[in-house]
């Protein structure tokens, strides 16, 4: 699956609260997300339209990471 161009961050962040991601502060435009599923994770999403492609993989990167699932399979339950 191929990572989606036109993103913004406001809706990964809506993407991500199926895995219990809520708002917990913004510094400038940086919007911070903190998740107690699998143990506590922070996560910080530029509130950027779109994000960039390599800052949007890594994202994706870490938060696959925390919940212990590949980036394709996480890319999928996200994006489908």
């Amino acid at each position: 699956m191929r990572i989606p161009r036109d993103l913004s961050g406001e809706q990964l962040a809506s993407l991500l609260r199926k895995y219990g991601y809520e708002f917990s502060k913004q510094t400038g435009s940086h919007m911070r997300y903190t998740t107690q599923v699998n143990g506590e994770h922070h996560l910080t999403i530029p509130k950027h339209d779109p994000l960039r492609i390599g800052t949007l993989n890594n994202i994706l990167n870490d938060v696959a990471s925390h919940l212990e699932k590949t980036k394709e399979n996480l890319m999928m339950e996200l994006f489908k």
